[in-house]
């Protein structure tokens, strides 16, 4: 009796080591990797942790805060609620979305669009908040604007940092089918005139609409962007290469879009690397296939590859995500 009770609990150990492997080894993060509706997300790696910002994705009226999200492996995620609201931006008073945020001396400089103006007349554009962590609170850093005019035609939204191989940072910004580039000052304050004198340079490529996003692998500049309309099932991920963050940026093709098998609307993106490797994901907001609301869009991560010459592979948009990766 005692030596089948013992064979008993080793089966049943046995089993449960087995089945803890099977799950472990099948664990992915899923997609959508958190819940609620959350678009536009910039995902970046802060001290060896995962984080996205996304959009609290709602009515513009009711889209007044933002919540953040961080992981030690893409699959297990922490909600930080509330980092930033429109209490904390007194000129921003509806629809702040699209972060961008980057690291610089110790402190947390997070981008952001708010009000969504349509001319220059109205208050609002782009603004810029700080925090000492990057799960905030966040405050206002500049007490304005960072730019609320309508320059080469670009709405003043969408914004992305960017900090280039010299050091130099840059902001890429644009809606309306017009994207600028302006090179910022160190302390994020304003911007540094080109050397023709010109504030904003126009960089726009073909089908730009919005969404712009910038990285560097293997010397070359990748330049993307989203097309389409957001709220529609064609929204999609474009890009161009070039030798330099200025361009010019000849479009390639799509490389992120629609699966009517998976969902739609996948675009308005961003882009991780693993430090040390050559291991990329695609972070990016879709509409599940039982979705009309322009609003209810999700946050994914995909795999993203690159073919031998250096091109972007199309993304397979899957419903699995990706499996756990830790920074080292």
């Amino acid at each position: 009796m005692k030596k089948l009770l013992v064979l008993t609990l080793l089966n049943l150990l046995c089993y449960h080591a087995f089945a803890q492997s099977a799950k472990t080894a099948a664990k992915t993060s899923g997609n959508p990797v958190f819940p609620g509706w959350y678009a536009d997300p910039e995902g970046i790696i802060f001290n060896k942790t995962f984080w996205i910002y996304p959009t609290f994705s709602a009515p513009y009226n009711k889209q007044v805060h933002m919540d953040a999200f961080s992981s030690k492996d893409l699959v297990t995620w922490t909600k930080h609620p509330n980092i930033l609201d429109t209490s904390a931006i007194k000129w921003a008073k509806r629809a702040m979305w699209a972060p961008s945020i980057i690291e610089k001396d110790k402190k947390y400089y997070l981008f952001f669009g708010a009000n969504d103006i349509q001319n220059d007349n109205e208050k609002g554009g782009i603004g810029v908040a700080v925090a000492d962590r990057p799960e905030g609170p966040f405050k206002d850093y500049l007490g304005k604007p960072l730019i609320d005019k309508f320059y080469n035609g670009a709405q003043p939204i969408d914004q992305f940092v960017f900090k280039d191989k010299d050091g130099q940072y840059y902001l890429f910004y644009g809606g309306w089918k017009h994207c600028n580039v302006a090179k910022l000052k160190t302390d994020f304050t304003g911007f540094i005139p080109f050397e023709d004198g010109k504030m904003f340079r126009e960089i726009t490529p073909e089908n730009y609409v919005e969404g712009p996003f910038m990285f560097i692998r293997n010397g070359k500049y990748y330049f993307m962007w989203s097309e389409g309309g957001w709220t529609g099932p064609n929204y999609s991920v474009a890009y161009a290469v070039a030798d330099s963050p200025f361009g010019p940026f000849e479009r390639v093709g799509k490389i992120l879009q629609q699966d009517p098998k998976v969902a739609t609307g996948a675009g308005h993106h961003s882009v991780i690397q693993v430090p040390g490797k050559d291991e990329w994901y695609i972070v990016y907001h879709r509409r599940p296939l039982t979705e009309t609301d322009g609003n209810h869009r999700e946050t994914c991560i995909d795999i993203m590859s690159f073919d031998d010459k250096g091109m972007i592979n199309p993304v397979k948009i899957t419903r699995e995500g990706v499996k756990p990766v830790r920074i080292k």
